[in-house]
């Protein structure tokens, strides 16, 4: 009877860190491990960078969509770290989610950055919350602030046709958004998906000189940077799901019933499989069904 209760004691007391756990803030602000002025802001489940330099600060998209305040959010943050001036804010792509929110960054005198491609659509759309670029580049370009080198780099249409790849070669570390889901299926960025570009794409990325990648939403599990591995899987199932979807096309199948139907059963334990299995079959069925 006693060691009964001591059992159930006992599973009790190992249960209790996990449902004590308090639930993570909306706004959260670190320095990423291993460097000196890096720091990864987050709102809710986007996240940006920012670089603390010599002289200025150099950020990355604002998360602000749907949130009106949360560009002045971040730019409050970046102020609880330092009050050096902000002289960049750079758009890592042309998509609001994680780039509305900007005038925040021009009222405290950023310049915002970009690729020449993300200003065109950019100006097509006019989003009222989601300011033009003020300087645009094509291709490449390198800003040296402060002792700091970032690289910036376009490596063709992929999650995209804007995304940049931001590499710091000083800590060996890159910032990508939506290309390559970390440790997580891939779901709604799949709508306008490049396919056979997008395995490229990663190609390129993963000839690049780094070891770390801080995604554009939280890593799986727990907020994980993502390392190259994370990128030789994500090609991996890119194919996986392009040939299962091909089968179904050639077949007749597409988009429905293989929207409904066909399971990507080598990946239907990744986190967010169930919410986006049917997106990665619909960009496939539009591909392999459709040739868009």
């Amino acid at each position: 009877m006693h060691r009964s209760i001591l059992a159930v004691l006992i599973a009790l007391a190992a249960a209790l860190p996990a449902a004590a756990q308090a639930p993570r803030p909306q706004i959260e602000t670190r320095k990423v491990e291993g460097t000196d002025n890096v720091y990864l802001f987050r709102n809710g489940n986007h996240q940006s960078v920012f670089i603390v330099t010599a002289d200025s600060v150099v950020a990355t998209d604002p998360v602000a969509y749907g949130r009106p305040q949360g560009g002045a959010q971040y730019v409050a943050e970046i102020r609880k770290v330092t009050d050096k001036p902000i002289r960049y804010l750079i758009y890592s792509h042309h998509h609001f989610d994680h780039i509305a929110g900007g005038q925040a960054f021009k009222d405290a005198g950023a310049s915002i950055l970009a690729l020449r491609r993300t200003k065109e659509r950019l100006a097509a759309i006019q989003d009222p919350a989601t300011p033009l670029p003020d300087e645009v580049f094509d291709n490449q370009r390198t800003l040296t602030m402060g002792g700091v080198e970032i690289e910036l780099t376009y490596v063709g249409r992929n999650h995209s046709d804007t995304t940049l790849v931001l590499r710091l070669p000083q800590y060996r570390l890159i910032f990508l958004v939506d290309l390559v889901p970390v440790g997580a299926f891939p779901a709604l960025g799949m709508i306008d998906f490049y396919p056979e570009e997008a395995i490229d794409s990663m190609k390129r990325i993963l000839a690049m000189d780094w070891d770390r990648m801080i995604p554009g939403h939280p890593g799986q599990p727990g907020g994980r940077l993502g390392t190259k591995k994370d990128v030789e899987a994500q090609i991996e199932l890119q194919q996986y799901a392009s040939e299962k979807v091909k089968e179904q096309a050639r077949a007749g199948r597409c988009w429905n019933p293989a929207e409904a139907e066909l399971q990507l059963e080598k990946y239907k334990d990744l986190p967010g499989y169930a919410n986006g299995r049917a997106y990665v079959v619909r960009r496939y069925c539009g591909y392999w069904g459709r040739g868009t």
